[in-house]
């Protein structure tokens, strides 16, 4: 499959290929390139200001993506000019984005402001790197609607010690009862030629999912499945999953400040006795568990409970 995209297409192939499926391919490739930027409009750049979370998705040296969520006062990402952000904070030893950043690496970012639910995307590659933080160099900016997002309030609250990251080779009782109960999750994919001198649509994407508690479904003690609920139709992460399969899933626990990092490979299915248990969707996800990720109170934030989204199917 020919991966890289024509002159002037804002959509690598396995996009393409799914607005194709979809009879959405000549009307998003006459929308691609004005939706999608090479820059920040203000309005994205005033937006990420605000935020005191950030959401991140990276790519190990072996390939496989990471989510991983930053956070801190209001403030610190900002956005000195249209086509660079600048964040002043770094990853921990023990959250994978940490061996990923580095100059040049590919990046996938993620702001979303669950209060309001408005959220904007940027992906690029690391420009520069120092002891307060690093600046991403914009390569792609649009923005999402609001669907299937939970309202939540967040807190701040002061850092403390916390335990080393746990490494788990399968889901244990505790992962599973976060997923089970899960009415957000986020999701990191990658194009195979991510962090390997790859064009400007072929870095790393990381993007929401939502839905009612219990959406994601456990198949076993180390496979899920998730509904594709309907949405803009771009495929940015089915496009991705499309031609490289692994991904990072990343499940907070809005209660403790938990993060749990979930390694997958994942495939996309239209058919199967599974579908009679999901709302009703054209596709869903099939993970399957590669290994995970426990990091306790490793994020500085607590939320109150959530307003579920008035989309939800």
């Amino acid at each position: 499959m020919n991966t890289q995209p024509p002159p002037g297409e804002a959509f690598h192939a396995g996009e393409r290929a799914l607005q194709a499926e979809d009879g959405v391919r000549e009307q998003l490739a006459m929308v691609g390139t004005r939706v999608i930027r090479d820059h920040m409009p203000q309005q994205h750049r005033d937006f990420f200001a605000q935020l005191p979370f950030l959401v991140l998705g990276s790519v190990d040296a072996e390939g496989q993506p990471w989510a991983s969520v930053l956070a801190g006062p209001p403030g610190f990402v900002q956005a000195p000019d249209a086509r660079a952000l600048r964040v002043d904070a770094l990853p921990a030893a023990d959250d994978p984005l940490a061996a990923a950043l580095s100059p040049g690496a590919p990046l996938g970012v993620l702001g979303i402001e669950l209060p309001t639910r408005r959220r904007n995307r940027m992906n690029g590659t690391v420009s520069s790197l120092d002891a307060a933080g690093f600046t991403i160099a914009v390569q792609q900016s649009f923005g999402n609607c609001p669907r299937y997002i939970q309202t939540r309030t967040p807190v701040a609250m002061p850092a403390g010690t916390r335990p080393a990251g746990e490494r788990l080779a399968r889901l244990d009782d505790e992962a599973h009862r976060l997923i089970a109960g899960a009415d957000t999750f986020f999701i990191a994919t990658a194009h195979p030629a991510a962090g390997h001198g790859g064009s400007r649509d072929q870095g790393v994407d990381v993007s929401h999912r939502g839905g009612a508690p219990g959406f994601v479904l456990a198949l076993g003690e180390n496979e899920l499945a998730v509904p594709d609920f309907d949405g803009n139709r771009f495929f940015n992460t089915l496009g991705n999953l499309l031609l490289q399969p692994a991904a990072g899933l990343l499940f907070i626990d809005f209660d403790r400040g938990d993060l749990l990092h979930v390694g997958v490979r994942g495939r996309i299915e239209t058919e199967g006795a599974v579908m009679a248990r999901m709302p009703p969707v054209e596709r869903w996800l099939r993970f399957e568990v590669t290994g995970a990720l426990r990091r306790r109170a490793a994020l500085p934030l607590r939320w109150g409970p959530a307003t579920l989204s008035p989309y939800l199917p």
